[in-house]
């Protein structure tokens, strides 16, 4: 018997678990079944719009991915002046110091901040570091106009994903969250395509019986994984 696909599924699993059954009844001579056609016209544009979500989801994964990596290079920013600021030539470290007071004035706290704040105080400290008289110091520490490099194609790469994230987000105000649709395409899957292969394998195996068995493979599938991920103490949601 067909199982049912558990609830406890990932919505990136439900997502990828109706796409392999939309395929599997593609690669049918089932569309001629009105009721069962009736449930893939209704699945189809949930499975689209489920992949849509996911897609918001990740961007905004993208986007704390992107702010950690223009951190990096912040960090080393400061950790590599303040080694310079006791370095023994005095030239070195007088032009430490220049640098210094310059990202100083924003500190290493900015890392703390609202993405906004941070975005707005990493691009005035870039902007007060590009200026020509702080080129020559900069030139005498060894690798700071590397790490001011990374620093700015870190900061680009950030904002280029927070409109990307900005975009998602204006999206998915006017539409239904992940959470959401994975419900409905639970429901759908559950208790109208598994309940009616389950009927019809019975009542027609000749005609049904390949799909049905392919359809119980793919949430076989799924639902061994997630119960090999889920802890004992979790619930199996049926």
């Amino acid at each position: 018997m067909i199982e049912k696909l558990l609830g406890t599924s990932r919505v990136s699993e439900v997502d990828a678990t109706s796409m392999r059954i939309i395929g599997a009844y593609k690669n049918t001579s089932l569309r001629s079944d009105v009721h069962l056609a009736a449930m893939f016209t209704a699945l189809e544009p949930l499975s689209v719009s489920l992949s849509a979500s996911i897609n918001r989801i990740k961007a905004e994964s993208n986007l704390e991915e992107k702010d950690e990596e223009r951190d990096e290079p912040l960090r080393s920013l400061f950790y590599l002046v303040a080694g310079f600021l006791h370095h023994p030539d005095a030239a070195i470290r007088a032009a430490a110091e220049k640098v210094n007071a310059v990202i100083e004035r924003y500190g290493m706290g900015i890392t703390k901040e609202s993405y906004a704040i941070e975005s707005s105080l990493i691009t005035s400290m870039l902007t007060d570091l590009s200026s020509p008289e702080m080129q020559e110091a900069i030139a005498l520490l060894s690798g700071c106009a590397e790490i001011i490099a990374a620093l700015q194609a870190a900061q680009t790469a950030f904002e280029t994903a927070r409109i990307a994230y900005e975009e998602e987000k204006a999206q998915e105000s006017t539409e239904q969250t992940a959470s959401e649709i994975k419900v409905e395409v639970l429901k759908l899957v559950n208790e109208k395509i598994v309940i009616y292969l389950r009927a019809m394998e019975v009542v027609d195996v000749e005609t049904f019986g390949t799909f049905a068995r392919t359809v119980a493979e793919i949430i076989v599938d799924n639902n061994e994984v997630v119960r090999k991920r889920l802890n004992k103490t979790e619930p199996v949601v049926e």
